[in-house]
């Protein structure tokens, strides 16, 4: 068993806190986009001159290709690599062509397989570290203790400099949390799924002061197109209030997800560059409880208890 290695230090060296952008750059859809490599630095350049300076990866995104097309445009403009946070994620075993020796869709955090998909996404990315890497799903077999032996082992080789969780219930996250520190908790949330608000995931990130990162906190687009009851409900609200604001509805969902105090972080994953800047905009608009509330009970389908 390796000795217990201070979070905040590398090899006796201070590690700097992990700083992620106020809104970070989803490349998950960047297979999909169809774009060339100097289009894809170009995305990359706007989203870093636009104050998107960390970018949210996974190895899986693109049927396990994204990473490889990010790291090709990187390699551009290798030198921009100073200037960005690389956070990525490892865990999920997908049926694919790409991993053929996966018999079953399933987790694993073993120590063999999270320190290949480092390898491997540090490879795709064209880097030497991630700034962040993060479990992508709770896996029922993970050891608590051998994964933080490996993320020690990650850390002290420089690979990996924080180490954080996606998608983990309260109590998987001071599982693995109380073995070796945590930096975030990446959950889904939207005023169209509202559980983390009140499973006590916030809650948690509130209280241990570790801002969470937020996927799909445009609904995959449902706030925008969606026909039922409860999303024209809370399109309504949104319109009202960016009429108000004289913003966008983009705008005015990340500055709702931005108005809880645990201090989420978004993910956004346009390739617009026009929506990076909605998003930075939300981090200049301050709704009003009562206004917070509005979009709360639209999305709720019923007024607070």
């Amino acid at each position: 068993m390796l000795p217990f290695l201070d979070p905040t230090t590398l090899n006796g060296a201070r590690l700097s806190a992990l700083n992620l952008s106020p809104v970070v750059a989803g490349a998950w859809r960047m297979a999909d986009w169809q774009l060339t490599p100097a289009e894809r630095l170009h995305w990359i350049e706007g989203c870093i001159e636009r104050g998107l300076t960390s970018f949210d990866h996974a190895d899986i995104y693109g049927n396990y290709q994204v990473e490889a097309l990010f790291g090709e445009a990187l390699a551009l403009r290798p030198g921009l690599r100073q200037q960005m946070q690389l956070a990525s994620k490892c865990g999920i075993k997908l049926m694919s062509s790409a991993r053929p020796s996966h018999a079953i869709k399933s987790y694993d955090t073993t120590t063999a397989h999270v320190q290949a998909s480092v390898e491997q996404s540090l490879r795709a990315l064209r880097t030497d570290h991630l700034d962040l890497l993060m479990i992508h799903r709770p896996d029922a077999l993970m050891d608590a203790d051998a994964l933080a032996e490996t993320f020690e082992r990650l850390r002290a080789a420089g690979k990996v400099l924080h180490f954080g969780v996606s998608n983990f219930s309260p109590a998987q996250f001071e599982l693995l949390d109380s073995r070796i520190t945590l930096q975030t908790n990446q959950v889904e949330c939207s005023p169209l799924h509202l559980d983390a608000l009140h499973d006590g995931t916030l809650d948690q990130a509130q209280r241990l002061r570790r801002r969470p990162m937020i996927w799909s906190p445009l609904a995959g687009g449902r706030l925008f197109s969606a026909t039922d009851e409860r999303a024209l409900a809370v399109q309504t609200v949104l319109n009202e209030l960016a009429q108000a604001h004289g913003c966008s509805l983009t705008t005015v969902v990340l500055a709702w997800l931005m108005r809880h105090p645990s201090r989420p972080i978004p993910v956004i994953g346009s390739r617009r560059l026009s929506a990076a800047d909605e998003a930075m905009a939300a981090t200049r608009l301050q709704l009003s409880g009562e206004d917070w509330y509005r979009v709360w009970t639209a999305g709720a389908g019923h007024e607070v208890p």
